[in-house]
């Protein structure tokens, strides 16, 4: 239980910084080289290898090296477990607010 929370806090602690998502955001389209996905962010590219070392710790994404340089591709699975934990929260909140919509319905005369 607690490992499980841990790569979740790591997940959810990765997705909160916007030049993650936007990283993220470019590895939709297939995998790229760091360098490349440096490009577009006003940093360096020691700053953007930090977000995508975030990333891996995530296990959002997952780097393999081609000679000298460092693919990065999206690892979709690291979502799946977020997106489980969004989903028994929105489950739980959905059946409270029908149960309370129910509730005020029988009350209001």
């Amino acid at each position: 239980m607690v490992e499980r929370q841990q790569r979740l806090d790591r997940v959810y602690r990765a997705l909160a910084d916007s030049t993650r998502r936007g990283l993220l955001t470019a590895l939709r389209s297939g995998d790229a080289r760091i360098k490349d996905l440096a490009d577009p962010f006003p940093m360096s590219f020691a700053a953007v290898a930090q977000h995508v070392a975030t990333l891996e710790r995530a296990q959002l994404v997952s780097r393999q090296i081609r000679g000298r340089e460092h693919w990065i591709s999206i690892t979709p699975d690291g979502l799946r477990e977020a997106e489980a934990w969004i989903a028994q929260q929105s489950a739980a909140w959905s059946s409270r607010a029908d149960a309370l919509s129910d509730y005020l319905q029988r009350s209001t005369p």
